[in-house]
């Protein structure tokens, strides 16, 4: 067997807690909840089916707040009543030592007032996303502002009872914590925002206060992450400059990891194409070696994957895990050739993905040209939705 990089076991240095590959799945919506946010059964068997050879494993989202709901299907860490399915989906995961980690959010104005049941959604400032059919928010008031950061604490005291090994913040994707850091959803003028330092104070309060409530009640190392997108197209929006001062800001707060989310993790500036610098490695030249680095987008084989563990941390395999769930299995066993890169219909069963699942894959990646499909046409495909 290849004596891959990304088969050793990485430890996170603040917690003593070890992965023992440096291979993780990333956060990847599954829509496979209940319309109350309960884990099904189908959740807990399509988890069970893709864990256990990979280092670490981040669950799909799971808002903190009934406001904080994105979408239909999508996980709830916001009700003690959660607990004891949580505590499920964490036993599914946690298999032959794979770490669980749960991703936490709450959606901002990325949602809609179907979804909210008539609620109006909320955000940093009453800005619309710049997309077709958002609605425009209810700006969150100071008080809400206080409210929503106890919200993540509480989760985050959930996810501990409910014996994950740790909690991603989701700072990226556009969602609550990435819209009060942009200046085109915070358009505010008290202390949540303004200035670049303003428009960092509910992201950092929402770190500390995770870290609070993990010195609390966590009775063994329990690791606190945090995923941020690294720029925004927008005009006004988040450029890279602001993404460096920002992780400057985070690595002297009690994080155990930075995950960095892109479509290419090798990918360049989304908002100056003049500029070839590497967004990832900015970042890891900003990090310095004081926080582990996951990385993501497009990693597929072994190459990719070793290419990217040569210069990160982490590696996330995000589709191709979708596709092949003994990926790590297959290296291990030195039996590459067997590896799956494309995914007929008839094997979604097998594979534990549901109706909803499909088609969301088939929403985020371009359809069957960024998941490959086998024996269907396109339009087949994709208006399958299997």
């Amino acid at each position: 067997m290849t004596a891959y990089e990304f088969l050793k076991p990485l430890t996170f240095p603040k917690k003593g807690i070890t992965a023992k590959k440096r291979i993780t799945i990333p956060p990847m919506t599954e829509q496979m909840a209940f319309h109350d946010g309960t884990v099904t059964q189908d959740e807990l068997h399509y988890y069970s089916l893709h864990t256990g050879g990979v280092g670490m494993y981040i669950t799909a989202v799971a808002n903190v707040n009934d406001l904080g709901k994105g979408f239909e299907g999508e996980l709830s860490i916001a009700h003690d009543e959660d607990i004891p399915g949580l505590t499920r989906l964490a036993n599914a995961i946690k298999q032959n030592g794979t770490l669980a980690i749960i991703q936490i959010f709450s959606a901002g104005r990325m949602t809609n007032s179907h979804v909210l049941r008539g609620h109006q959604p909320v955000s940093a400032s009453a800005v619309a996303a710049p997309r077709a059919g958002y609605e425009t928010p209810q700006a969150l008031s100071g008080a809400a502002v206080e409210q929503t950061v106890e919200d993540f604490g509480a989760a985050v005291r959930r996810a501990i009872l409910a014996g994950f090994d740790g909690v991603e913040l989701h700072g990226a994707n556009t969602y609550l914590l990435q819209q009060f850091f942009s200046p085109h959803s915070n358009r505010r003028t008290d202390e949540w925002g303004g200035s670049l330092e303003k428009r960092m104070r509910f992201p950092v309060a929402v770190v500390d206060k995770a870290a609070e409530t993990i010195a609390r009640y966590a009775d063994k190392p329990f690791l606190l992450g945090y995923r941020l997108s690294p720029e925004e197209v927008e005009t006004p929006g988040i450029t890279l400059n602001d993404t460096l001062a920002l992780v400057e800001t985070l690595v002297e707060r009690p994080l155990d990891y930075l995950h960095v989310s892109q479509n290419n993790a090798w990918g360049t500036s989304l908002r100056d194409h003049t500029d070839h610098t590497i967004i990832n490695q900015a970042i890891k030249r900003q990090l310095g070696g004081r926080l582990p680095m996951i990385v993501v987008g497009g990693i597929k084989t072994p190459a990719e994957a070793e290419k990217a563990a040569e210069n990160f941390d982490f590696v996330a395999l995000g589709h191709e895990s979708l596709i092949e769930p003994n990926w790590v299995e297959k290296v291990e066993a030195d039996n590459e050739d067997a590896i799956r890169y494309a995914v007929a219909l008839s094997d979604l069963t097998e594979l534990g993905i549901q109706p909803p699942f499909w088609q969301m894959i088939l929403n985020v990646s371009g359809g069957p040209a960024g998941v490959p499909v086998v024996g269907e046409t396109t339009n087949d495909a994709q208006s399958s939705g299997e």
